[in-house]
């Protein structure tokens, strides 16, 4: 894979989500669909991994991804919690995720949401990991386009839902071209 100047040195930068046919990521801080592979996928892709991500998203979580470093970025200078690391910004939050993964010997550092976040790092990032998931809700928080000319789909797995599954869905890899 060829690597992406504008990322800067350091550990590669993977973005991972889930996202309805309409774009919607969530609404009012939440997930709109029960996809349990989905999940077991996600902590296949960020364990042992940094994983950075918007203050709104972890206090939907409402703790730290066990097996991962967590860093929230938030603008409110009060904002603390235990055993995560914040940062006032992405840049510098990125700076500590790129740190914490060479700490740790891991290549990656995962971004993982929300909207604003995403929309922050889609243009560094060096990797998408998406799940395509076939509903359309209603929510407010989307996840940006993914331009074709920017992005080479590397991989496709296809699943159709079960007992653990709320909706058909894809595991989808972007390359950045």
């Amino acid at each position: 894979m060829a690597e992406n100047p504008a990322a800067g040195p350091g550990a590669r930068i993977v973005v991972v989500a889930a996202v309805a046919r309409n774009g919607v990521i969530g609404r009012d801080n939440r997930l709109l669909w029960r996809l349990k592979s989905d999940m077991r996928h996600f902590r296949a892709l960020t364990m042992g991994k940094p994983i950075l991500m918007g203050r709104k998203t972890f206090d939907s979580i409402g703790r730290p991804l066990p097996g991962r470093h967590t860093v929230v970025i938030t603008r409110n200078r009060g904002w603390a919690h235990p055993d995560v690391t914040v940062a006032p910004d992405p840049e510098s939050g990125l700076a500590l995720a790129r740190d914490l993964a060479e700490l740790h010997g891991q290549n990656d550092v995962i971004i993982g949401g929300g909207s604003e976040i995403y929309r922050h790092f889609l243009p560094v990032a060096d990797r998408l990991e998406i799940t395509e998931v076939d509903l359309s809700p209603e929510g407010d928080a989307v996840f940006p386009a993914i331009d074709p000319l920017v992005w080479r789909e590397a991989s496709r797995q296809s699943f159709t839902k079960n007992a653990d599954d709320e909706a058909d869905f894809r595991f989808v890899t972007y390359l950045r071209r």
